[in-house]
């Protein structure tokens, strides 16, 4: 097997992928939504493949970290970007249910087994290359950057090119007649996508080289799975700094699932109309993406300044609580002053979280062992989207207002509060590139 790369050539193949992983859904959450609206979908059924996606993430999201850390990062990583081409190209060119029900299917398992994967083989390769205690927190910020980045710019590009196709001669309208509506110009942004996923396949096979592992067997993948994934759940409950990383997380998911949930509402009620109110809605999540990722870029200079990576992560997620403590107080009021500070505290919810994560993340895989990394990734993912989902359904159950925001602001906070104590462990002293 061709050796591992060097330090700094995995950081920018690590980059590498994080771009080409997260540019095609960007592509999708553009277009998604109204595409299934044009194939005839209700919003009851559109909830449904978006719950189908969900619930295919959650029940493989423990079992895939497992195989990744069994089979290895490549392999699992050319996989789940293989079955997305086959998902974007059904969603894309879907006309019934079932197509639809499949391919949404089919992007949850390709999410599962692409879910921490990449992170988990830039901290095996730069490790291998250069010892245990390497500095991670740089290419692990760089890489949440690219993530924000990349995500921005599909949402702007994937709802830009419907509008394009139907300038000048229309071809959005000449495509959709050729193929007797099969594509239609909502299509396109996933086809893309779908084209972009065989590009992704080919880099990994050709750039992602890994310190050899033992060959697998049917019979030790069939073993190893479920050892690993038990060992990934037992290490929560027997190490503080993983169980603070894991609340951590599942804290950002409730802040991340009440904005979801919360802000379109509210963009809606502040233009007058559904229409435009999704247009602000489209360019505040680019904004938002925008803010993680330059809060991820300033993760490395957060921990310099705050003096380690736990204060980091302390202010980080404060930070995010005060940004929600704004949307609340400016929840009942459409004042130009009011919606100037729910604004802000939007874009700090963003900004917070960037910045933490990177933090954490360092943490995290300073506590596992290679053999196990992309299952913790795979827990650590697994507690944000189900605390997720709970916050969803709670404050669903309550009235529009302050309350939702400030009971979620409260948790934001507590998660950020676990950091204040110092880790009895030895202290990881912060430095520079």
């Amino acid at each position: 097997m061709t050796a591992p790369p060097g330090k700094r050539t995995a950081r920018r193949r690590y980059i590498t992928v994080c771009a080409l992983l997260w540019l095609p859904p960007g592509l999708g959450l553009a277009t998604m939504v109204l595409l299934f609206s044009e194939r005839g979908m209700s919003l009851a059924a559109i909830a449904g493949l978006f719950a189908a996606h969900s619930l295919t993430v959650a029940a493989l999201e423990l079992p895939t970290g497992g195989l990744s850390d069994v089979l290895g990062r490549r392999p699992v990583l050319a996989v789940a970007g293989a079955l997305n081409v086959v998902a974007f190209t059904l969603i894309a060119v879907g006309t019934t249910a079932w197509l639809l029900t499949a391919g949404m299917v089919l992007m949850g398992v390709a999410r599962a087994l692409a879910s921490g994967t990449a992170e988990a083989w830039y901290v095996d390769t730069v490790q291998a290359c250069s010892g245990p205690d390497v500095e991670l927190r740089t290419g692990l910020a760089r890489g949440g950057t690219v993530t924000s980045a990349a995500l921005a710019a599909g949402l702007l590009l994937g709802g830009a090119l419907p509008w394009l196709l139907g300038l000048g001669p229309d071809l959005g309208a000449r495509l959709s007649e050729a193929t007797s509506g099969t594509v239609l110009p909502l299509s396109v942004p996933l086809l893309l996508g779908a084209a972009l996923r065989i590009v992704f396949v080919a880099y990994v096979l050709a750039a992602l080289r890994e310190p050899p592992r033992p060959p697998a067997t049917l019979r030790s993948v069939l073993r190893g799975v479920p050892v690993i994934v038990l060992d990934g759940l037992r290490l929560g409950g027997r190490d503080t700094v993983v169980r603070r990383v894991l609340l951590g997380a599942a804290a950002a998911g409730s802040a991340l699932a009440a904005i979801e949930l919360l802000v379109p509402g509210r963009t809606v009620a502040l233009t007058g109309a559904t229409g435009s109110g999704a247009m602000v809605y489209a360019a505040l999540s680019c904004a938002g993406f925008v803010c993680s990722g330059v809060g991820s870029h300033l993760a490395p200079l957060t921990a310099r300044i705050a003096g380690s990576g736990e204060r980091a992560v302390l202010v980080g997620l404060a930070a995010g609580a005060g940004g929600l403590l704004l949307l609340g107080v400016t929840a009942s009021s459409v004042h130009p002053a009011a919606t100037a500070l729910a604004v802000v505290g939007f874009g700090l919810v963003y900004l917070g979280l960037g910045a933490a994560a990177p933090n954490e993340n360092d943490l995290l895989h300073r506590r596992v062992a290679g053999a196990g990394r992309a299952t913790a990734l795979s827990v650590q993912s697994l507690a944000q989207q189900l605390v997720g989902a709970l916050t969803g359904l709670a404050v669903g159950a309550l009235r529009p207002g302050p309350v939702p925001w400030l009971l979620t602001s409260a948790v934001l906070l507590s998660g950020a509060l676990l950091w204040r104590g110092r880790s009895q462990e030895r202290a990881v002293r912060v430095t520079g590139v």
